[in-house]
C-alpha cells in the first residue's frame, strides 16, 4: 500500500508539469504563428498597390472573351502571365537570381560554427 501511495505522490507533480508544458507550448505555437526569419519588412501599403492593379486587370480580362493564342503570347512575353504581367518578378526565386543563395541547412551550420567556435 506504501509503494501505490509513494508512486501516486510522484504521478501527481509529473502529470502538472506534463499539463503546463503543453499549455505553454499550445499558447506559444497560437501567439507566434509565422516568424520569418531573415525577410526585409515592407511598408503596408507598398504591395497593395500591384494588387489592386492586377484585381483591376483581372476584372477587366473575367469580362472579356478569352483571349486568342498569339493575344495569350503577346501578353504572356511580358512577365509571369497575361494578368499578372512582370509584378514583383524581381523577388522571386529563380535559378537565374539563386546563384549564392544560401539554404537553411548552411544558415544553420553557420550558426552553430560560430556557437562551438569551430571554423
Amino acid at each position: 500500500m506504501k509503494i501505490i501511495a509513494f508512486v501516486s505522490s510522484l504521478v501527481r507533480p509529473v502529470r502538472f508539469l506534463v499539463v503546463a508544458f503543453t499549455c505553454a507550448l499550445l499558447l506559444l505555437t497560437n501567439a507566434f504563428p509565422a516568424l520569418a526569419i531573415g525577410t526585409t519588412k515592407s511598408a503596408p501599403t507598398e504591395a497593395t498597390d500591384q494588387l489592386n492593379q492586377i484585381q483591376r486587370k483581372t476584372d477587366e480580362k473575367a469580362t472579356e472573351p478569352p483571349l486568342g493564342r498569339e493575344e495569350t503570347q503577346a501578353e504572356t512575353s511580358q512577365g509571369l502571365n497575361e494578368v499578372q504581367g512582370d509584378a514583383d518578378m524581381d523577388k522571386m526565386k529563380r535559378p537565374e537570381n539563386s546563384q549564392n543563395a544560401t539554404t537553411v541547412k548552411d544558415e544553420v551550420e553557420n550558426f552553430l560554427e560560430k556557437v562551438t567556435g569551430n571554423k
